[in-house]
């Protein structure tokens, strides 16, 4: 078959641009007014045509090595001085790695990196700081006002990435903290900062002087009204540790989440105060959350969560009140309201008392959050101790899932949990069936369904 008809002229193929979203990075063909992978409006651009790259042998770096060679003592993780940090990032910063640190504005991230360089410039060396939202002298009247000034923490007002790249080499420090990435650029990138270029061009360099010298590096990153990382999503995949710092405004509480981590677990979970003279670790943080009294109030139920792999006890407060209203209100704080609105729900249909006229405020102690399914007992007989008007014993806690036709599930951790709450003085637990071996000393009241736990615990007028 002939190449082509007589007649009819070839065509070269023609090099079309791309588009690129200034959001998250992502690459389409084609413009389009709506980035089909973060939903932003607005923020497609054209890149123009790129050429495919062509990539010759070079010199290797390094030379390859029999892995069971290769030298672990330089990669052993250093203690922070701070403990509650060292156990999300699983002992310690690894010389080299790279971490991020995610949190909303205020809520507490340059105090606790200022913490960090202080513990750092006790126990290990020379820290240096680098502010670029701040100036230097508002640094230094924080620390000033939290007690960490040391001669060994170094501190600097820069934007260039460049900049920050000379007092390295000048101050020559064993860790660095960047507060924040959004703000650091490069001249010879185009773009403003905190945009997708710059955000991937000074990540790269800094991530590139880290394993250069073996020097931990702290990057500080702003989040997004939707709860993520601001800037390009691969952000995230380029450094070694994200970790998610997080609280309620209206509480001294302050968690801290490990959302990625390459030398360690990833689901460790550390616990702050943060205080007028700075932020301090909370080893113990149950007793935050409960509010223990000599004689039951009806309308409370104790249970214990698990935050990583830590439990921790929080209470579940309940009013019930009548209203003439024909549409019954439905307050929440702290907790999950879809889950709410089901557990009401079942409470009413399976257990059968009676909601349907009476409003229901629910709210946590300490301004702790429970969302995970275990907290679904303790819901709904915190809710039908306050309609009945009968308490709960003082020294008893609730752990179980509750199902839509009112069956308790069983949760994960029970023993964990339980063990906890002994530790703390309670000496019976309602559990599910087939809860597992439960702590010496604790009494279990087992319970097959939602109805059968309300007759146990006699929340029946």
């Amino acid at each position: 078959m002939p190449d082509s008809l007589p007649g009819v002229a070839k065509t070269a193929r023609v090099a079309r641009p791309t588009y690129r979203c200034a959001e998250c990075g992502h690459e389409v063909a084609k413009w389009v007014g709506r980035c089909p992978e973060c939903q932003a409006w607005g923020t497609v651009e054209e890149r123009g045509v790129s050429a495919a790259p062509r990539f010759l042998a070079g010199t290797p770096s390094s030379e390859a090595r029999p892995i069971a060679q290769v030298d672990i003592e330089s990669a052993r993780a250093v203690s922070t001085g701070v403990l509650e940090l060292d156990r999300v990032l699983g002992g310690g910063l690894v010389p080299g790695a790279v971490v991020l640190l995610a949190g909303e504005p205020g809520v507490g991230k340059s105090t606790l990196l200022l913490e960090v360089a202080h513990q750092w410039a006790l126990s290990v060396g020379r820290c240096l700081y680098v502010t670029g939202e701040e100036s230097a002298g508002q640094v230094r009247l924080r620390a000033d006002r939290t007690g960490n000034l040391h001669d060994e923490i170094y501190l600097a007002a820069e934007s260039d990435i460049s900049a920050v790249l000379g007092q390295v080499d000048a101050v020559k420090p064993s860790m660095l903290i960047v507060d924040s990435v959004q703000t650091m650029s490069s001249p010879a990138v185009d773009g403003a900062p905190g945009g997708v270029s710059q955000v991937r061009a000074v990540t790269a360099g800094l991530i590139a002087v880290a394993k250069e010298r073996g020097l931990p590096v702290v990057l500080v990153g702003h989040v997004t009204k939707e709860g993520s990382v601001a800037g390009p999503r691969v952000l995230e995949h380029l450094v070694d540790v994200v970790l998610q710092f997080e609280g309620d405004r209206h509480s001294t509480l302050r968690l801290l989440r490990g959302v990625k981590n390459r030398f360690g677990p990833a689901d460790e979970v550390g616990c702050f105060e943060l205080r007028d003279d700075g932020i301090a670790g909370v080893p113990d943080p149950s007793g935050l959350f409960l509010h223990r009294r000599e004689q039951a109030v009806s309308g409370t139920a104790v249970t214990v969560v698990v935050e990583g792999k830590r439990p921790m006890l929080g209470e579940v407060q309940a009013l019930v009140t009548p209203t003439a209203l024909p549409a019954p209100r439905r307050a929440v704080s702290g907790l999950d309201s879809a889950r709410l609105a089901m557990v009401l729900a079942v409470l009413e249909k399976r257990g059968k008392v009676g909601l349907g006229n009476k409003d229901v405020f629910t709210a946590t102690v300490g301004g702790m959050r429970l969302v995970e399914p275990a907290v679904d007992l303790a819901v709904a007989l915190a809710v039908a101790s306050a309609a009945t008007d009968l308490p709960l014993p003082h020294d008893l806690v609730v752990v179980g899932e509750v199902g839509l036709s009112g069956e308790l599930r069983r949760v994960g951790g029970v023993g964990r949990r339980l063990t906890e709450a002994a530790r703390l003085g309670f000496t019976k637990a309602l559990v599910p069936p087939d809860a597992g071996p439960l702590p010496q000393g604790t009494r279990a009241l087992v319970a097959q369904d939602l109805h059968e736990a309300l007759n146990l615990l006699k929340l029946k007028k």
